[in-house]
């Protein structure tokens, strides 16, 4: 509304019905002040009634363009900042105000008729439906003499399937027509598309299995998918909702199934009735390519974080291989063919490529090429599916086929959410070494527990760090919330950057150093130039996996302990070693970030802090640091921006070596014994226009076996 008090004979004339029929080009072309302009001398009316005359100003090109600007930053000005513009652009405070409050007018005038057209579209939709329904049921014929079939004749199974039917083309006809808002024209009309669709068979002794797969018999090889694939074609585009909406109907039947779809497992974890599930689900992927073997688990908990904010993670590559860093090694969007509706995430629809791993050079990854979509069902539940489409790509060949995997979001109080989490691949893993094969094979390395407890552990760690009331205990050198922001941000990185490095992603080149087993060393190098968040020159990464014959919780108290430290930290020199802050990250001790100080009487580490950062959850552990100087450190406890100090992160994997009991967090396996990944960086010149020596070579190799021995020692001593 117009300020009153400023301008007191100035009155809104506008109805809603008036407002509605504004044109956006006429606003911006025509957009100007009107001023009230009293009549003079023997103009005046003597009666008072002559209403005055209009002024109108016109406001320049460039004017409108600077408060159009401004109005998206804000809509809503304060004293100052619009005297502030006015003297920036020749208008006076009042015109400026004016403005702006057209400006909100006309906004909302069209958020209400956005929200009108919203509403008229979703009642023709159900009117639609429910026609649609009888239309259904009226055209069903009797399977005896053919004729028209009543509804007492027909059995709840044929009833049900064919109101499902129903239902799935017209849910293909929503995302079909939201879709050709970013595409750019139509995808397809429902009735071009009958003949692609693989409706379910009304006799559920009938299968149309795979009648999309172009791979029956075909053996897979290994590929780089994440370097070849593109976007979609046109002609894909309609293929793909079809696909979409068949998983997300796949997926809340099995996020919701019981016996017999989903049997019990070892260590307490659903796994799949695969003959229930081809008998069930009769659509599916095609059939499995030969060399190829079924993956398919189901996990649950309560995370302490909101529906909203789970589904933008799931929903965004970035967010997403960030939380689950130790999973996903990369990722990437190629194209959104729906952004959502009613300004989230409802109906949102894009083809994506990622990379799954397992932290150790000994597995290789699962590359996925998948669309992936997101729903909000009737009652309230958000489901994201992701499913692959490596039926639109013949000549791409693939070693894993994500078939409907993906998540139910429920809402709780005070900010919790309830996840059911679907994991069901098919994948050919007989590249895996030896000794990661059962932890593979017990579905425990991919499998949706462990996607469970990284983001149940994760979600812990983002409340942390927004907290407000740390106990002060805690803090030590760490004195402000700011600062306290800051040391966990430069943690996180540094353990993104670890575990995106030390597995065998195909963006790395690891180079095997001596063929003496499993626990070969192997290195690589890259040249660190114009990254602030890496020292300048040559950095050596050296890995090496190995079994330990001690259980996982053990090795991990051990290497996370900093007064354990200077019995396998080769660099420490024997020196004691200090925690000076403790950040707890969790629930779990485990859990948690620590600065400390290496007490050595060597000089040149005076100066330098150890950043480490400890997490556990019950699939597996990391124990991650990095030197960081201490005039970088202070910095980052002043509560400053931490990705310019440079990290060159160092650390362990640690994971069960199969299925067993879990207790305490930490997973015990069956045969008591460890996976354990050894991971350096080093940086081996300043200069990265050197080549790289052999003795810098041999001496990190030396460095890294060194210290797997000394772990060994120490940690077998007590556990003969």
């Amino acid at each position: 509304m117009f300020d009153s008090h400023h301008v007191p004979d100035m009155t809104l004339k506008s109805s809603e019905n008036d407002l509605s029929k504004l044109k956006d080009d006429d606003y911006e072309t025509r957009s100007g002040t009107e001023t009230m302009e009293a009549p003079s001398g023997d103009d005046q009316d003597p009666s008072g009634q002559r209403p005055r005359k209009k002024r109108y100003h016109r406001h320049t090109q460039r004017q409108i363009q600077e408060m159009e600007a401004f109005f998206k930053e804000c809509p809503h000005p304060d004293d100052k900042q619009r005297k502030e513009l006015s003297r920036e652009l020749g208008l006076e405070p009042l015109q400026v105000k004016f403005w702006f409050q057209n400006k909100r007018t006309q906004m909302k005038a069209q958020h209400e008729r956005s929200e009108n057209s919203i509403l008229k579209a979703e009642n023709e939709k159900l009117r639609m439906e429910n026609n649609r329904y009888k239309e259904a049921l009226s055209s069903a014929s009797c399977p005896n003499c053919g004729g028209p079939a009543a509804l007492g004749e027909m059995s709840f199974d044929e009833q049900h399937l064919r109101i499902e039917n129903a239902r799935l083309r017209e849910e293909i006809d929503r995302i079909s027509g939201i879709a050709a808002k970013y595409v750019g024209k139509p995808l397809s009309s429902l009735s071009n598309l009958s003949h692609h669709l693989p409706f379910r068979s009304l006799d559920l002794g009938v299968s149309n299995y795979g009648a999309h797969s172009g791979f029956v018999g075909e053996i897979f090889g290994a590929t780089a998918l994440l370097g070849e694939v593109t976007g979609p074609t046109e002609a894909d585009k309609p293929m793909i909702v079809e696909v979409a909406v068949a998983a997300m109907e796949e997926l809340m039947r099995m996020a919701q199934a019981g016996e017999p779809l989903w049997i019990q497992g070892e260590n307490n974890t659903e796994v799949l009735n695969e003959e229930e599930y081809l008998r069930t689900f009769t659509r599916g992927i095609g059939p499995r390519p030969l060399g190829m073997r079924s993956e398919a688990s189901r996990e649950s908990a309560v995370v302490i974080m909101s529906h909203v904010n789970l589904v933008e993670i799931l929903m965004d590559a970035n967010q997403w291989s960030t939380i689950f860093c130790g999973i996903v090694s990369r990722a990437m969007t190629l194209e959104v063919l729906s952004t959502g509706v009613a300004g989230n995430y409802n109906g949102a629809l894009q083809v994506m490529t990622a990379e799954f791993q397992v932290p150790s050079p000994l597995v290789p990854p699962r590359e996925n090429y998948f669309v992936r979509y997101c729903k909000q069902h009737n009652d309230g539940t958000w489901a994201v599916v992701d499913v692959s489409l490596d039926s639109l790509r013949p000549n791409l060949v693939s070693k894993c086929r994500r078939r409907s995997s993906g998540c139910l979001i429920q809402e709780l109080p005070n900010g919790y959410s309830k996840v059911v989490w679907v994991e069901n691949t098919e994948v050919d893993d007989r590249s895996v070494h030896s000794i990661y094969r059962p932890l593979v094979n017990s579905g425990l390395a991919f499998g949706a527990k462990r996607w469970v407890g990284t983001l149940d552990r994760q979600c812990e760690r983002l409340a942390s760090s927004m907290a407000t009331n740390i106990p002060t205990g805690d803090l030590c050198v760490i004195t402000t919330p700011d600062g306290r922001k800051s040391i966990l941000k430069l943690a996180e990185r540094m353990v993104i950057s670890f575990c995106t490095g030390v597995g065998a992603s195909t963006a790395h080149t690891w180079t095997t150093l001596s063929a003496t087993g499993s626990d070969d060393v192997r290195v690589m190098t890259r040249k660190s130039m114009d990254d602030p968040g890496r020292p300048p020159g040559i950095v050596l990464s050296a890995a090496t996996s190995f079994w330990i014959p001690v259980p996982s919780k053990k090795v991990f108290d051990f290497l996370k302990d900093e007064n354990h430290r200077s019995e396998w930290d080769i660099l420490s020199n024997g020196g004691q070693v200090q925690e000076m802050a403790h950040i707890a990250n969790g629930r779990n001790p485990g859990n948690c970030v620590s600065l400390l100080r290496v007490n050595s009487t060597n000089s040149s580490q005076s100066n330098m802090l150890i950043l480490q950062e400890s997490c556990t959850d019950s699939t597996g552990s990391y124990v991650v640091y990095a030197p960081v100087d201490i005039s970088a450190m202070n910095i980052v406890l002043s509560g400053r921006d931490p990705d310019y100090v440079a990290l060159l992160p160092s650390g362990f994997a640690i994971l069960p070596d199969g299925p067993g009991n879990g207790h305490a967090g930490i997973l015990d396996v069956g045969s008591g014994g460890s996976l354990l990944t050894v991971a350096f960086q080093i940086l081996v010149d300043s200069v990265p226009s050197v080549k790289l020596s052999l003795g810098s070579v041999a001496t990190v190799n030396s460095l890294i076996k060194c210290t797997v021995e000394r772990i060994k020692a120490a940690v077998m001593c007590d556990n003969p």
